[in-house]
C-alpha cells in the first residue's frame, strides 16, 4: 500500500473483519492455522487505491472467493459460500476497534532481516507470509530490530511508534499465501536460530498518515 492512517488502534482497517467459529463455547477468529483454505480467499477495501483508510470509519470489505465471485461484507451469500468452501459453520464479525491477538498494535519488519532469512534458507522469502503493517529499509543490520524493545521509531511525516517486543511467530507463516502449501522448516529454523521471532510489535504514540518513502529514525530508550 502507498499509505496507512494510524491511530491508537493501529492501522486503519487492519483486522476489523473476521471470520469466526465456535471453540469450547466461545467464538474466536478462524485463522489459517485451523483453516488453511482461507488463504485462497482475498479481501480488499473498495476505493482504497492509495491506502490511508480512516481508522474510525473503514468501509465494508469486499471478499473474493477462489472462483472469482465477490461479495460485500455482510452479504448473507458470503457466509454461505464460506461455510460450503471451508466445510464448517462460521459467522462474520466486524469491529472497527480491531480484532487482533495483540490488541492495539502494529507489526514492523525490516528488509535486511527478510533478506538474511532468505540467505539462511537458501532462497527468497515472500514477505506476505509474515503480514507486517510497516516494512522498513533502514541503515541497520539484520535481526537488529529484535533488540529495539522500548525504543521509539519516528517518521518524517510525524507518526511515532513505541517498539514493544519481538514478535514470536506461530505456524501461520509456514503456509504459502498463494498455494497454502505448508513449509514446517521455516518455523523450525526461526525457533532454532532466532527464538522463533521475526519482526517487532509496536504501539502508536503519535498517529496520522504514514506514506511509503518517508524517512524513519530510531530513538533508542535512554
Amino acid at each position: 500500500m502507498n499509505a496507512l492512517r494510524l491511530d491508537g488502534r493501529g492501522a486503519g482497517g487492519d483486522r476489523t473483519h473476521a471470520v469466526t467459529y465456535e471453540h469450547k463455547g466461545e467464538r474466536k477468529p478462524l485463522t489459517a492455522r485451523e483453516a488453511p483454505r482461507l488463504l485462497a480467499w482475498q479481501a480488499t477495501y473498495p476505493f482504497n487505491l492509495g491506502g490511508g483508510l480512516d481508522p474510525a470509519r473503514p468501509p465494508f470489505a469486499m471478499v473474493t472467493a477462489p472462483d472469482g465471485h465477490s461479495y460485500r461484507w455482510g452479504d448473507p451469500r458470503l457466509r454461505t459460500r464460506l461455510e460450503d468452501d471451508l466445510g464448517r459453520p462460521v459467522q462474520l464479525r466486524r469491529d472497527v476497534g480491531g480484532i487482533q491477538d495483540a490488541p492495539r498494535t502494529l507489526l514492523v519488519t525490516t528488509q535486511a532481516t527478510l533478506e538474511a532469512l532468505g540467505d539462511e534458507l537458501d532462497g527468497p522469502i515472500d514477505l506476505r507470509r509474515f503480514r507486517p503493517n510497516v516494512h522498513l529499509e533502514l541503515d541497520a543490520t539484520a535481526w537488529e530490530e529484535l533488540g529495539w524493545e522500548g525504543a521509539d521509531l519516528e517518521f518524517s511525516g510525524g507518526v511515532r511508534l513505541r517498539l514493544l517486543h519481538p514478535c514470536v511467530r506461530c505456524a501461520i507463516p509456514t503456509r504459502h499465501p498463494d498455494t497454502q502449501v505448508k513449509w514446517p522448516g521455516l518455523l523450525r529454523h526461526l525457533a532454532a536460530d532466532h527464538d522463533q521471532c521475526f519482526g517487532i510489535n509496536a504501539r502508536v504514540l503519535a498517529g496520522g498518515r504514514l506514506g511509503a518513502g518517508e524517512d524513519a529514525e530510531l530513538r533508542p530508550r535512554p
